[in-house]
């Protein structure tokens, strides 16, 4: 039985009792029989998941949906430049607010589908977003008449079939009789999942009324229990393995350690054990790289020196939440026996070649750290490279990358969060040692170019609510162009990022991928500071931009008390070699075109 499969019955029986629970309230409480309309039934369940901003866009088939959310006291409607920003900025909003979710509302076909690619990257990167879409009525839906947003011909499930695909639950509300409890399953299943969700709302449904009794039962959105003989069993194997390695274990945290909820359960795991840790590159800030016995990031070949001597020398690697991806391995070059891996997952376990379904690390590791915080001062004993990243001294005046990401690394403040575009910043910034509670957003798996500009509009409004410190966005020239009108909805917010653009003239992963001196890899040249104004700021005062040529007006500006304050929304063109790229790029853009094969030999 596969995990999935698992995962799949474990869901159904969650439902069932929370559809006992709900119907023991509605005999304890008779009184609680005050009814709401669908539409505010939905609202408040995402109240109750501490969701405090919708994105999205109008169209005529949710605007009556629109009026419930626009007059709802602690939601607020955001209203984006385009579907597929709207669905990035729902994707970064729930990667900073960890334990609430994103939630984008679109319009039926022409909005929805737009959305998609912002969808899909969610999914892939195991991010839950709710993505809710006002479709026609349940008469036009059954009558089928050839309306405006239709393929027109009669297929008005065919966008509810493509998004299935991107979907770990989904929901075509049809009654009134069952919207209450199949909205209740489908964000039940998003949280425990950590995917995301599709949910069709009718436009005749969104007025009717329904009892909130189910209202008074919390949503159980906690991981099921894992199988008590099964889970001994598990522990046994490990603690067995662990002896064997003689206590020479490595901790490796990953992007699902984020995902699913278990940060201070992996926390405590590290701190107890005192075993070494180190991290993936989805997983970096999983954990904070100023604990001291945090040895940096491994990425295959492509990890320093010392962190891949480390880790690949251990003899027992611990994962937690693990994603083997090509960016996320150095291009599978992970050099690690099967059999020296143990592998925690939120509803599996592997133990070399053996798999455990439905034993998940939520329930499992603080079992597993009860077991080995015996071995804590053998453990201390292990040596961990220091994680550190000096700013090196280079004659040429010219922004390298070498001297950058060190260079702000020096700027960063503790509970800062850190979002960085696909490519030649997410590289970057890697090897630079985040401050105690600082947040790394990026999207490494999925890797949609302009992903990382709206990202930071929903990374900003999740930010505030939780009264984190600023939002610092590190994006390149080409990417932002795809993205840029969200800076408007930004300023319209009074959100204010620090949004540093690197203008190197194109796409430089690509460049280092194939096609080095291709036009295809020019982008025309935009006048960069003026782009804030144009959108709507006051430059000086609601707005700030700044143009740095070299490492000394870079430097200037890094230490300035009133740039670093972020009262404002800023933007800080930096001018940069165009063939320049971070090291683990390079690396990484060597593997990948091997493995690509993009053309004939010698052919570039």
């Amino acid at each position: 039985m596969s995990s999935q499969t698992v995962a799949s019955l474990q869901a159904s029986v969650k439902h069932l009792k929370h559809e006992l629970a709900t119907m023991q309230v509605s005999d304890q409480i008779p009184a609680a029989s005050s009814s709401v309309t669908v539409a505010d039934y939905l609202l408040e369940r995402l109240h109750q998941l501490d969701v405090t901003t919708m994105f999205g866009l109008p169209g005529d088939f949710n605007l009556g949906f629109l009026d419930y959310v626009e007059d709802h006291p602690t939601i607020e409607w955001a209203g984006n430049c385009n579907e597929l920003n709207s669905a990035y900025a729902a994707d970064g909003y729930a990667r900073v607010k960890e334990r609430s979710i994103g939630v984008l509302l679109t319009t039926f076909g022409v909005g929805e589908l737009s959305a998609t690619n912002g969808i899909a990257g969610a999914f892939s990167e195991h991010v839950p977003v709710l993505h809710i879409v006002g479709v026609p009525s349940t008469t036009q839906q059954k009558n089928k008449p050839m309306l405006h947003h239709t393929l027109g011909d009669g297929r008005y499930d065919a966008y509810h079939q493509a998004a299935k695909n991107f979907a770990i639950s989904h929901a075509s509300l049809t009654d009134k009789a069952t919207a209450a409890a199949e909205i209740d399953r489908v964000l039940t299943e998003l949280v425990v999942q950590a995917r995301p969700a599709y949910l069709m709302l009718p436009t005749d449904l969104v007025h009717e009324h329904i009892s909130s009794k189910r209202l008074l039962t919390p949503l159980n959105t906690e991981p099921p229990e894992n199988d008590a003989e099964i889970e001994s069993f598990v522990l046994n194997e490990i603690l067995s393995l662990v002896e064997k390695a003689e206590r020479d274990v490595v901790i490796l945290l990953d992007a699902c350690a984020i995902r699913h909820g278990v940060r201070e359960e992996a926390k405590a795991f590290a701190e107890k054990t005192r075993l070494p840790v180190f991290a993936a590159p989805m997983g970096k800030s999983a954990i904070s790289e100023q604990y001291e016995r945090y040895g940096g990031i491994y990425v295959g070949t492509i990890s320093r020196p010392e962190v891949k001597a480390k880790v690949e020398s251990a003899k027992l690697i611990i994962t937690i939440g693990g994603i083997k991806s090509d960016f996320n391995t150095g291009n599978f070059t992970y050099e690690i026996p099967t059999t020296n891996i143990v592998e925690l997952h939120s509803d599996h376990t592997k133990i070399q070649y053996a798999v455990y379904h439905g034993i998940g690390m939520k329930r499992l590791l603080p079992k597993l750290t009860e077991h080995l915080e015996a071995f804590k001062e053998e453990s201390q004993k292990l040596t961990v490279p220091h994680f550190t990243l000096p700013v090196p001294e280079e004659a040429d005046g010219a922004i390298t990358h070498a001297w950058l990401w060190p260079r702000v690394g020096q700027f960063f403040k503790s509970g800062d969060v850190v979002v960085a575009e696909t490519g030649t910043s997410s590289f970057g910034v890697l090897d630079v040692p985040l401050p105690e509670g600082a947040i790394f957003v990026s999207q490494i798996l999925w890797g949609s170019i302009g992903w990382a500009l709206g990202s930071t509009l929903g990374a900003a409004v999740a930010a505030r609510d939780l009264g984190l410190n600023r939002t610092i966005l590190f994006i390149g020239d080409g990417s932002i162009q795809l993205t840029v009108q969200e800076l408007s909805v930004m300023m319209r917010m009074e959100l204010k990022p620090i949004i540093f653009l690197l203008n190197n003239s194109g796409y430089t992963i690509e460049r280092y991928l194939h096609g080095e001196k291709r036009k295809y890899n020019d982008i025309v040249n935009w006048n960069w500071t003026a782009l804030l104004s144009t959108l709507g700021g006051i430059e000086g005062k609601s707005c700030q931009s700044y143009t740095v040529k070299n490492k000394t007006e870079l430097s200037s500006l890094l230490d300035n008390t009133e740039f670093a304050k972020a009262d404002k929304i800023q933007l800080v063109e930096m001018l940069m070699p165009q063939h320049d790229a971070p090291r683990a790029l390079k690396v990484q853009a060597e593997l990948s075109g091997k493995t690509n094969k993009y053309g004939a030999i010698g052919v570039n």
